[in-house]
């Protein structure tokens, strides 16, 4: 992190910032309200048009339920109704009633009826939001959700989250994935508050080990995204199709920032409960970020971060996805709050100018989900708008402290 110039003023001390945001992220709840449909919620086009063969799936309803669960504990009217109605798709079709847990569609009717931790993580993320807003029947679900992660995807003996198995629970993947783990390490941060358990917080701490501290400082502090069943790395892993958006080939410079982010939460965390912390937490942070900003900024000559980088940290699928830029504003805001160190507010206002500049649409509402190496909208990742969590998040975690987790610290503000 060179050649960066000191602001005068902290934007997370400006009163002026914090309104912009406070706007920016009520304008982004109100763009996604109108992804409610029967079954769920789903994803909208870039226009914010619900199409009539809009597919509802679990992920989206379970990211929406927590979203407007934040927006509900803030006083932003019109959400309550909302998340009640994705509570009641994910206790109806999107729940499979015979095996339990959820699968990605209603009724698996997409013909993928495997059941992903990736899924599950945000379905318990979900109903704890849910629960600290209040809902009825969100506690019922929470319990029900965790049952479901201690039972069949949690390894004790890895410390970490298995991937997916069949819809009966059988036939556990081989594969394991950083990006499970990683949502996975989020929604544990979210247990340890609303169930007042550390346990969940010793278990965010063992996939941090491994994937961060074991896997990505031996990898440039860039995380290694794909493994084996025994966490081997698999670096050739989905070579042929690059840009998947789920499990990419090589490196992704977002996840590095995302890490970097829950890192410090998770310290905070575990000091606010008086938990030992390893020194680690926030070196590895701080690594992750500087990598992230070396090998992810600008580094084919046009502003934004990349999708994607081979394993020589080279470029590999250019397209500049809004997600990555969210999570670079909020690991900045984390550093920033947790060291005072200017270079991180020349980051943060970096970031923010771009997401103003480029990503926020201001003709049609909310933020392109996907920008091409020009910087001009693009759809070949990610079409449509169909993620309110990422941006919305973005807009409030400069004004919360570390710790505790997001629905319970804007519950505490109140």
């Amino acid at each position: 992190m060179t050649n960066l110039t000191r602001t005068n003023e902290s934007w997370l001390t400006s009163a002026s910032h914090q309104q912009w945001l406070h706007n920016q992220g009520q304008a982004l709840v109100d763009f996604a309200k109108a992804a409610r449909v029967p079954l769920g919620f789903a994803s909208l086009d870039r226009l914010g048009r619900r199409q009539t063969d809009a597919q509802v799936d679990t992920v989206t309803t379970a990211r929406m339920i927590h979203s407007f669960s934040l927006a509900h504990i803030q006083g932003l009217p019109g959400c309550g109704p909302l998340i009640d109605h994705g509570l009641s798709a994910l206790a109806g079709a999107l729940q499979d009633a015979n095996h339990g847990g959820w699968y990605a569609t209603p009724n698996g009717e997409d013909g993928n009826r495997r059941k992903y931790a990736y899924l599950h993580a945000f379905v318990a993320l979900a109903a704890s939001s849910a629960v600290v807003a209040g809902r009825l029947g969100a506690a019922e679900l929470l319990a029900e959700a965790v049952g479901v992660l201690e039972r069949h995807f949690w390894c004790e003996e890895q410390g970490a989250l298995q991937e997916s198995f069949a819809e009966d629970w059988s036939d556990c993947e081989s594969y394991r994935g950083a990006n499970s783990n990683m949502h996975g390490t989020e929604t544990f941060l979210a247990l340890a508050d609303v169930l007042d358990e550390d346990l969940w917080l010793d278990r965010a701490l063992s996939i941090a080990d491994r994937v961060i501290h074991q896997h990505a400082a031996q990898s440039g502090y860039l995380p290694i995204e794909h493994f084996d069943a025994q966490w081997q790395a698999l670096p050739d892993y989905n070579i042929d199709n690059p840009a998947d958006p789920f499990r990419p080939f090589g490196k992704t410079p977002g996840h590095a920032f995302e890490w970097a982010r829950l890192l410090l939460h998770l310290e905070a965390a575990r000091k606010q409960r008086g938990l030992e912390n390893p020194e680690w937490l926030l070196d590895d942070a701080r690594h992750l970020f500087a990598s992230a900003c070396r090998y992810g900024w600008q580094v084919d000559g046009e502003p934004g971060i990349v999708y994607t980088l081979d394993w020589n940290h080279q470029p590999q699928v250019r397209e500049r996805l809004h997600w990555t830029l969210a999570e670079a504003a909020a690991a900045a805001t984390a550093l920033i709050q947790r060291t005072g160190e200017p270079e991180y507010d020349v980051w943060y206002q970096r970031f923010w100018d771009y997401i103003d500049l480029h990503l926020i649409d201001r003709e049609n509402g909310s933020w392109h989900h996907e920008l091409g190496p020009d910087n001009l909208p693009s759809a070949t990742i990610w079409p449509g708008k169909g993620d309110l969590y990422h941006a919305y998040q973005a807009t409030l975690l400069p004004r919360l402290p570390l710790a505790i987790s997001l629905a319970s610290a804007l519950k505490l503000r109140r």
